[in-house]
């Protein structure tokens, strides 16, 4: 087949770009590229290309990128050390490129530390409450990690855009929202010594994105109404079991893949009525009664 219309579609470069939001900004190039060939080649093309692919290709690269290189997927920036080590474009440049910073000094463990589920996570397990876990670290703000909150929230603007243009729906989004929040609030409420308030769950993590810009994609997610709900519902109780007893830091994305799969199933099973049928049916009695 040509390649030049798959190169000019710009699917490629959406998917790099959602690839881009979900992984740490000093991994090294040859993550992103690695992530990249898995997402369009693997998870794609080889179902036969845009339209056809039956998961969503960025979050198969994360997924693959997270099982394979663990280390340099959850060495996030620690924003405060941004004050100590300021980084402009060319450092940022020789860290992905190099490993180094301009002067030839290796990325310092100061620099990158786990995410704020992650790091929620441990001190859990560590057999510490919520409270002391976010008072004993610098990376937690007023209602989730910092940084994090604003990025969340930015990730939210552009969400609402898009629905004001109507180019997404609001049934996914607002039901992997709710399937989360329900879900934190219940457990919250059960325990909120050991688990978190459902404002931060909804305000960390890859939520936000997952709800508005990878959950929503036109090919891989459901198609009636109904089915879109309880897809973006699921979605969101899926990921917030992975983040709390699963062993991996986030569960947006195989939250997503396990309802890629579903999606389907739920399309057959939540058909809209057919419009008129029973319209239909009363004029066929009554045209046999006269």
């Amino acid at each position: 087949r040509p390649v030049r219309p798959y190169l000019l579609d710009g699917s490629a470069i959406v998917t790099a770009m959602l690839l881009a939001f979900a992984i740490p900004p000093y991994s090294p190039w040859w993550l992103l590229l690695c992530g990249c060939f898995f997402a369009i080649i693997i998870a794609k093309h080889l179902f036969g290309g845009l339209g056809y692919n039956p998961f969503n290709p960025a979050m198969v690269g994360y997924a693959v990128l997270l099982i394979s290189f663990p280390v340099n997927m959850t060495s996030w920036v620690l924003p405060l050390s941004l004050e100590s080590f300021p980084h402009d474009l060319s450092n940022t440049l020789s860290l992905v490129f190099t490993g180094h910073l301009l002067d030839g000094t290796p990325i310092l463990d100061a620099l990158t530390m786990a995410s704020p589920l992650d790091t929620l996570k441990t001190e859990l397990r560590l057999k510490h409450t919520v409270v002391e876990a976010f008072t004993s670290n610098d990376l937690y703000g007023f209602v989730g990690g910092i940084g994090w909150e604003w990025v969340n929230l930015a990730i939210l603007a552009g969400g609402l855009w898009l629905l004001h243009k109507r180019i997404i729906t609001w049934h996914i989004p607002v039901g992997l929202m709710a399937g989360m929040g329900l879900i934190a609030f219940m457990f919250n409420l059960i325990d909120s010594t050991h688990y978190a308030s459902p404002f931060f769950h909804l305000s960390v993590g890859a939520t936000m994105l997952g709800a508005f810009f990878i959950a929503t994609d036109p090919v891989t997610a459901c198609t009636s109404n109904p089915a879109r709900v309880v897809y973006g519902f699921l979605i969101g109780i899926l990921a917030y079991i992975i983040r709390t007893w699963g062993g991996y830091p986030d569960g947006i994305a195989f939250g997503v893949l396990l309802m890629n799969m579903a999606a389907p199933t739920l399309d057959y099973y939540l058909q809209p009525r057919v419009f008129g049928h029973r319209r239909g049916k009363k004029h066929k009695h009554r045209s046999k009664k006269s």
